[in-house]
Order: C-alpha cells, then sequence, then structure tokens
C-alpha cells in the first residue's frame, strides 16, 4: 500500500494512507523507538516522537516498511449504543435513498461501525462502516443546536454528539449513552479502533 510521509516540525510526521486505522493497528503491535503519540484522522495518521530518540528521517524509513493489519485484531472492543429513532432528519433521509422509514432504522442497526478517529468535540467519534446507502450529505444549512446524544450521519460516518452544539448532520434519533464523561476514566466512550453496534429501543 502506498503510503505519504510528510514532515510535522520537529516532533512528528504525518502519514496518509487509505487504510489509517490498518497502520495504526500496525505500529501499536510493535511501537518504533522513539514514538510517543498516534493521532488518527480521516485518511492520515500523525506519528508523534521524541527528537531526543529519533528524528524523522529515521522513523521514515521505519514507517514506510510498515504492513497494515486488520484493525479488529487491536480494537478497543466493542460498545452498545441505545437509539431511539425519532429523528428530525429520519423521514427526509428514508426519502432521500429510496427506503421506509423501517428499512432504513434496520440497515443503521446492521452496520458495523467502528471509531476512525475523533474531532470537532471532545468525544465526537467519526463512526466508519455504514451501509454505502445511507451515504447522505450534510444540511445544506446546519441547525444552530443540536442536542446531545443525537446520533446523525453524514457522508460515510455516523457519529453520537457528544454535547449540545451546532451542527449540520442528518438527526436519525438519540441516545442516553454518555460518549463524553468528564467524570470516567477514560471519558471517551468510543476512542479511535472501537467497534460500535447501534440497537433500536422504543421511548
Amino acid at each position: 500500500m502506498t503510503v505519504r510521509l510528510l514532515p510535522c516540525g520537529r516532533r512528528a510526521v504525518l502519514v496518509e494512507t487509505a487504510d489509517v486505522l490498518g497502520f495504526q493497528a500496525a505500529l501499536t503491535q510493535s511501537l518504533p523507538d522513539g514514538v510517543e503519540e498516534l493521532v488518527p484522522a480521516a485518511r492520515t495518521l500523525l506519528v508523534r516522537f521524541d527528537p531526543s530518540v529519533t528524528d524523522a528521517g529515521r522513523l521514515g524509513e521505519v514507517l514506510r516498511r510498515v504492513s497494515p493489519v486488520d484493525s479488529a485484531v487491536a480494537d478497543a472492543g466493542e460498545v452498545v449504543i441505545p437509539v431511539v429513532y425519532d429523528g428530525e432528519d429520519l423521514a427526509d433521509v428514508a426519502a432521500e435513498t429510496g427506503l421506509s422509514v423501517d428499512s432504513l432504522v434496520s440497515r443503521h442497526t446492521a452496520g458495523a461501525y467502528v471509531s476512525a478517529f475523533c474531532g470537532f468535540a471532545p468525544g465526537f467519534a467519526y463512526l466508519a462502516g455504514s451501509d454505502p446507502v445511507l451515504h447522505v450529505a450534510r444540511r445544506s444549512s446546519p441547525r444552530t443546536r443540536i442536542p446531545a446524544g443525537s446520533v446523525a450521519i453524514a457522508g460515510e460516518y455516523s457519529a453520537v454528539y457528544p454535547s449540545a452544539s451546532p451542527g449540520g448532520w442528518r438527526l436519525l434519533g438519540r441516545t442516553d449513552a454518555p460518549v463524553w464523561d468528564v467524570e470516567r476514566d477514560p471519558p471517551n466512550l468510543l476512542p479511535p479502533g472501537t467497534r460500535v453496534r447501534f440497537e433500536a429501543v422504543r421511548s
């Protein structure tokens, strides 16, 4: 698999790859000397290192030899998210995709999701693995406030809003699952690598 390496200051290398989770899993199994942190994103993996131990050149030689592995062998477990499917955009998304509401819910709960990366807000996990039929665009006009616990989709991802915030994702439902809790250790329920399953429940 082709990867592109870009230096990021004196303490990090950015890896561009089509298999971020697989690349991260391979590095986690055998962490190169000096590597301090791995930060995944949609198509990149930031590799932070201790410059007193290694440098971008030496680390780059190691990274070019990495072969991605099945990220399932290094996942962070599975979390089941109970969802009441009554979101404001549920009917519109069903119509747009040519599905009934029941079929839409069935497809969403049948997905094998994995937390690909976190961003936007603390605890906001981008969950990859949804049915391609459910890959819909964000709203043309974002809402000014989306309640915490809202379950939403946009593009190839699903997500649970960890706190109330503006947002343009399409709302399918809501959950009481606390995906971000500063009183919990760790506070993030869905760190990268976590497998996620949505389960339809009644309100």
